[in-house]
């Protein structure tokens, strides 16, 4: 993987040329490759051998804390002395001020040796939301220490009664009496309320756990607002700190509820979390003790920043489950011999048998599998690079990679989750009846990554908000802009006789898809529109990942073996999966109403 990585990086995304950029002009090639050996290496020596441990020792409670291995500790202190939590941070808070899609890149050792392990991109997006939205003490006294390691963040959003559905969440916050509105920590308040699948909502990794909640600030007739009005996002610690950010040694009324069991990601403690029951009164009163983060209902705007980051690192960390699922699955076809050639050369059963890679079959299982991974951490890196480009780009490119950003960023999310899956699922076939024993790691890879099409949103909420938002706002500004960037490597394509049918097949594909995305909506009615958004999603998520292979199979040498590899992938992709779109475009472009008029009684 680590050649990947670095064809990617250095041979199509030029990251080398970034360093001429202020911010990132301390760096090189050099001292890129330094960041990426020391993540390669602790993911091998601290990671890999805890990811098991942590599958088969899943966090309790004993009553008074949340028990986890022993190497899981040893895990986060290695990544938390690394110092990659303030990887793209400024020098002066402690940062290397590396540019967010080398961080991801170095990023992707962790979470191919052990995604389960620490969950530190909810710490790193706590963090980065304060210095997005906080005041400059709330910086200061939280996210500075985030970045350090000190304390560790959470996101809670969900409710028992609510789950995605925010508008109905119903943890209230009101203000904390006399004096709460000059808190140097900022605007003070009390939460009452339930919280439900808080990732780290408790442990003994750090010495304190930020909790961002999402909470109503109820109307002057003390009633919470329907809908999202008075959403409003607090600062809730579970140990109350100074000025400094040092522990006061009072414990905020937040509460383990209980622990939730998983399928996967078990090294994660997933949490209930329990505010303001008053198990933990806090000066004398119940009420967990918070502080706003912005003004008043203005929590969504906050917390969304946190999610949109939160959704490209699940649809990493699905790459590289498919990742290490390929490379497993890889070795053992090469080493497990059975059966022989079809053929005449086969017809002799006292010739020794081969390695299963020689069969065709499994080769077009490890090419869908290669297709799938190569192609989802090509738009991770991509959607990482654009992200660089909003925040270090004159005003033009960060404007045009900002509005790119959006529309990839559900796509980025989803489409890895679902065809990462779908390579973990593979991975298990190639291994035969072994692929399902833990004998084997493939299975673990598969278990943990059918999470990732429920965390962060949805494949359902994914989809609408694409086609439902993304394709439609300003006009349609946000497809536009992909048409743009997709046709311009299709005409770079053109001339090249091996890539020009596969430029070709790519354009007509981005036809298909503006025309089915304008018959969707063309009577106006979302009900219509919106019945099949899932089968957009993945229609746009093929066409994005073919747009990757593409500029893949341009910036490849094509003498070497790995560049061979490269575009065999390429052509395995246009002929094997993106005619899949035309089924799934299909009913969206009729507004099929076949799961829209279905009636429940006739299940």
């Amino acid at each position: 993987m680590r050649a990947t990585l670095d064809f990617l990086l250095h041979d199509w995304l030029r990251v080398e040329s970034l360093t001429a950029r202020a911010r990132f002009a301390d760096h090189s090639r050099e001292t890129f490759a330094a960041v990426l050996d020391t993540c390669e290496r602790i993911a091998r020596e601290k990671f890999a051998p805890a990811n098991r441990t942590a599958d088969l020792e899943e966090p309790r409670f004993d009553g008074e804390k949340v028990i986890l291995p022993a190497s899981t500790h040893a895990a986060s202190r290695a990544y938390v002395e690394s110092g990659m939590l303030a990887a793209a941070q400024d020098a002066a808070l402690g940062g290397m001020q590396l540019p967010c899609v080398v961080e991801m890149a170095a990023n992707s050792f962790f979470a191919k040796a052990g995604v389960g392990l620490g969950g530190h991109m909810l710490t790193s997006g706590n963090a980065n939301l304060l210095m997005a939205h906080g005041t400059p003490t709330q910086q200061r006294v939280f996210a500075h220490q985030e970045f350090a390691g000190r304390f560790f963040g959470t996101m809670c959003l969900s409710e028992p009664q609510a789950g995605s559905s925010l508008s109905d969440i119903a943890t209230r916050a009101e203000p904390d009496g006399e004096g709460a509105d000059d808190d140097p920590l900022g605007p003070r308040y009390r939460l009452r309320g339930h919280k439900m699948w808080i990732s780290n909502g408790d442990h003994e990794l750090a010495e304190n756990i930020v909790h961002l909640v999402l909470a109503k600030i109820p109307g002057p007739d003390g009633r919470l607002m329907p809908g999202v009005r008075g959403i409003s996002l607090f600062i809730v610690p579970k140990w109350l700190v100074d000025e400094e950010g040092a522990l006061t040694g009072e414990r905020n009324d937040v509460a383990l509820a209980g622990l939730n069991h998983k399928l996967g990601y078990r090294g994660i403690p997933n949490t209930l979390l329990n505010f303001g029951e008053g198990r933990y009164p806090v000066r004398g009163a119940s009420g967990a003790i918070g502080y706003r983060v912005g003004a008043p209902g203005e929590g969504l705007k906050g917390m969304f920043h946190m999610m949109n980051e939160a959704r490209i690192a699940v649809g990493l960390g699905a790459v590289m489950l498919g990742a290490a699922g390929y490379e497993a699955s890889l070795d053992y076809a090469r080493g497990r011999p059975q059966g022989r050639p079809i053929g005449p050369a086969g017809k002799d059963a006292r010739q020794p048998q081969v390695p299963i890679i020689r069969h065709a079959d499994v080769r077009r299982m490890l090419l869908a599998q290669k297709s799938y991974v190569e192609g989802g951490l090509a738009l991770a890196l991509y959607c990482a690079r654009l992200v660089d480009e909003q925040h270090t780009g004159d005003a033009q490119a960060a404007k045009d990679a900002a509005r790119l950003l959006e529309m990839l960023t559900p796509v980025a999310k989803s489409w890895p989750s679902e065809w990462c899956l779908e390579a973990n699922s593979l991975a298990i076939q190639v291994h035969g009846g072994y692929g399902y024993t833990r004998d084997y790691p493939v299975e673990q890879h598969w278990r943990d990554n059918r999470l990732n099409m429920i965390h962060e949103g949805t494949h359902g909420i994914q989809a609408l908000d694409l086609l439902g938002r993304k394709v439609t706002m300003d006009g349609g500004a946000g497809l536009m802009a992909l048409a743009r960037a997709v046709n311009a490597t299709i005409e770079r394509a053109l001339p090249d006789a091996l890539l020009q049918p596969f430029a070709s097949r790519l354009a007509q594909a981005l036809q298909q898809l503006g025309a089915a995305t304008k018959a969707a909506w063309a009577t106006g009615v979302p009900e219509e529109a919106l019945a099949n958004a899932v089968p957009y999603l993945q229609a746009f998520g093929h066409v994005v990942i073919a747009w990757m292979w593409l500029e893949v199979a341009l910036a490849s040498d094509r003498d070497s073996a790995a560049g061979q590899g490269r575009h065999a992938a390429c052509r395995f992709f246009f002929r094997h999966e993106l005619p899949r779109i035309d089924a799934w475009l299909a009913v969206v472009r009729d507004r099929d109403d076949t799961c829209l008029t279905m009636q429940e009684e006739w299940f």
